[in-house]
């Protein structure tokens, strides 16, 4: 088989809804993980509001979250590096109420 008609064969076509392609804004990601499982919740949080809502929820496999940390890593040095280094702040302390507590 041709590199070309491999390549065609390949290729994964995506499409986007319109609502997901708007995009939710988040400034707070709570992460958490079972043995099978990692779970992002992406918060927005309003300065001096007392709550929060999740606004989206994505699971991936270890597997997957490990991928995933790699690309964000390649995209980070990337923009970094055409823009400069990303300066990150000391967050405040933010006690999270989130959900039902766990029990043995």
């Amino acid at each position: 088989m041709s590199d070309k008609k491999l390549q065609d064969k390949q290729q994964l076509n995506i499409a986007i809804d319109e609502n997901v392609a708007d995009g939710i804004y988040s400034n707070l990601a709570i992460i958490n993980h079972s043995a099978s499982e990692f779970i992002v919740d992406f918060i927005t949080v309003m300065p001096g509001s007392p709550k929060a809502k999740v606004k989206s929820r994505v699971i991936l496999t270890p597997e997957h979250v490990k991928r995933f940390k790699k690309a964000l890593e390649e995209n980070i040095h990337r923009f970094e590096k055409a823009n400069g280094i990303i300066e990150t702040n000391e967050q405040q302390h933010i006690p999270l109420n989130f959900g039902p507590t766990g029990e043995a």
